[in-house]
């Protein structure tokens, strides 16, 4: 298989060690990277056509994975500053 796109390791690579303390101590955290993780998978099969699907439903995945993105960046961003 090829390398899925917008892995959070890839798009924060400097929050490597807070992404993994965040989900071990926060279980809403990690349930939202979970969340993220198999969205984001999805829109790499819809968009590779592994498991192709309509236009509208690839733009519902991309802006529901650009939801989860933004709530993980705001909650690392918290936690830098605590």
């Amino acid at each position: 298989m090829t390398n899925t796109p917008h892995e959070l390791a890839e798009d924060f690579p400097d929050k490597a060690e807070a992404i993994h303390d965040l989900k071990a101590r926060d279980a809403h955290f990690a349930k939202l990277v979970e969340d993220y993780h198999e969205i984001n998978g999805q829109v790499h099969r819809a968009e590779t056509d592994i498991e192709p699907t309509d236009d509208l439903h690839l733009t519902e995945m991309r802006k529901q994975r650009m939801v989860l993105k933004d709530e993980i960046a705001r909650m690392l961003a918290a936690a830098a500053v605590n």
